[in-house]
């Protein structure tokens, strides 16, 4: 009796816009460093948490997002939400949130990242 190994392969799942691919980077990121539990999140993604890990830093490094777009993106995606605008506290931040989520929307969909 001969034995094959055969790997099953799944489809890979596009993102549906940046802020999806943002909060699902960090959630994973968290799973990965054993903050989260993982059960359930099976989704096979269409790009790897390093291939978003270096699209981030080059977007910094280029001067395409700056500190505090990244600041706000931390917070509010350790929050899992976006900051309303409609809320007076956050109303700088929904600004802030929103340009950079275009900027790495725009690097994402010349990815293929994001349908």
């Amino acid at each position: 009796m001969t034995s094959q190994n055969t790997q099953i392969i799944y489809p890979s799942e596009k993102f549906q816009n940046a802020e999806q691919l943002w909060f699902w980077f960090l959630y994973s990121k968290s799973v990965q460093n054993g903050f989260s539990p993982a059960k359930g999140h099976e989704t096979h993604r269409i790009c790897e948490l390093l291939d978003v890990e270096i699209l981030i830093t080059k977007l910094y490094l280029s001067g395409r997002l700056s500190d505090e777009q990244l600041s706000v993106m931390k917070k509010y995606g350790d929050r899992r939400r976006a900051p309303h605008q409609y809320v007076w506290s956050e109303n700088r931040a929904a600004d802030v949130w929103r340009d950079a989520m275009v900027i790495l929307g725009d690097a994402a969909i010349k990815r293929g990242w994001i349908e």
